[in-house]
């Protein structure tokens, strides 16, 4: 067993071959020449060299901005409770025009936001309690906040047959 393995490494690899004229020199093949009408390979299967130790120490890796949160009055909750100050109607940004619904609400932390109220027709008034969601209005500006219909003071739009869901209203009695 011992012989078996101590041949194996003493064996030469395939790619140096002794030469017979020099026993004591390796020669090496040399490596096929590239052909010029050849095409390159235009991806690798290789991945990227990593940083080195030094390169690390040195401070070569910069971490990444940390990203603004979408909604940030909510503090990573999924929604919360408000009281309306105030409901208004704004216009929307240029290209689009109309009017848009909404309310400026006092959150139960305390944060006083504008928020959005989707759909057709509303009961909120002043001091009205209200459940916020975020998701910003895309035309209006500074509006980052939507009011959930069906929810608290709120009621669901009226009529609706289609995305019922979103607008809080139960489905139709048939018949």
């Amino acid at each position: 067993m011992p012989f078996t393995f101590l041949g194996r490494l003493l064996r030469p690899s395939p790619c140096v071959s002794i030469s017979k004229a020099r026993p004591h020199r390796l020669t090496i093949p040399p490596r096929p020449t590239r052909l010029e009408n050849t095409p390159r390979r235009t991806f690798t299967s290789t991945s990227q060299i990593n940083a080195t130790y030094m390169q690390v120490l040195r401070g070569c890796r910069v971490g990444q901005k940390a990203r603004r949160a979408t909604s940030p009055a909510l503090a990573y909750r999924p929604e919360m409770k408000g009281v309306c100050l105030k409901v208004g109607i704004t216009k929307p940004k240029k290209p689009n025009s109309g009017e848009r619904k909404i309310a400026r609400v006092r959150l139960s932390s305390g944060t006083v936001i504008t928020a959005y109220i989707p759909g057709e027709g509303h009961n909120v008034q002043q001091h009205s309690v209200v459940m916020v969601r975020g998701g910003r209005s895309q035309d209006c500006p500074g509006v980052k906040y939507h009011l959930v219909r069906g929810a608290l003071d709120l009621g669901g739009v009226g009529n609706r047959i289609t995305s019922r869901s979103k607008y809080g209203t139960k489905k139709p009695k048939a018949g």
